[in-house]
């Protein structure tokens, strides 16, 4: 995709949408970093049950140790990889509280130093929690880098790369749940609803889908 399309890309599928916002549920910046941790291979509408009934023990991190690996884990059993994201819960609320006073740090290096947490957690947590115009490369937008010309790469980093120096910086910040929620909704990996695709004019995938057969 020529990089003179790009903005036009980004605005087309952000005009129902201004104002994007993540669907995973959280109150604060640590009950979002606790969310982007359990959603790690799980959709957002399992990990939202299970934080439901999670925060109303604990939602800070001295009530999440009070809770204990076997606290959390009673109500995150239904998320994949339960037993692992249990124990990094409750390891990185002790290291909040331990180093941070309870406060989730806006650092890149110290959120990726937490137990749990990668690139794309802590690119979630800056953009979301504290407004930084990051991108986190989640298998959407990994895939819609790829098919529509946006920003094609091999690896999640170099697609991070190109989309970050590629859309303007005046929409940088929301892009990332922009295009999450169009590949999540339109853009999806079988079946690519191009038919109601606002972005058609710009998207370069050669296969484009029509309007299903009644």
């Amino acid at each position: 995709m020529p990089l003179a399309d790009v903005r036009a890309f980004i605005t087309a599928i952000a005009a129902d949408n201004p104002e994007p916002r993540s669907e995973l549920a959280f109150t604060d910046p640590y009950t979002l970093l606790v969310a982007v941790v359990l959603s790690a291979q799980a959709t957002d509408i399992s990990v939202n049950k299970a934080t439901e009934t999670l925060y109303r023990d604990a939602n800070t991190p001295a009530a999440m140790i009070l809770l204990g690996v076997d606290g959390v884990a009673r109500h995150v059993k239904s998320i994949g990889l339960w037993q692992g994201k249990a124990r990094n819960v409750v390891a990185l609320s002790q290291i909040l509280l331990d180093r941070y006073g309870g406060q989730v740090p806006h650092d890149r290096a110290a959120l990726e130093a937490l137990p749990g947490v990668g690139r794309k957690t802590a690119n979630v947590v800056l953009n979301v929690a504290f407004g930084d115009a990051t991108m986190a490369v989640d298998t959407h937008i990994f895939r819609l880098g790829n098919r529509t010309g946006l920003a094609p790469g091999t690896t999640v980093r170099s697609v991070e790369d190109s989309l970050v120096k590629r859309i303007p910086a005046d929409l940088l910040r929301d892009a990332h749940n922009w295009l999450i929620l169009h590949g999540r909704y339109i853009c999806k990996a079988r079946k690519p609803e191009c038919w109601r695709c606002p972005a058609t004019a710009w998207c370069r995938y050669k296969d484009k889908t029509g309007v299903p057969a009644a």
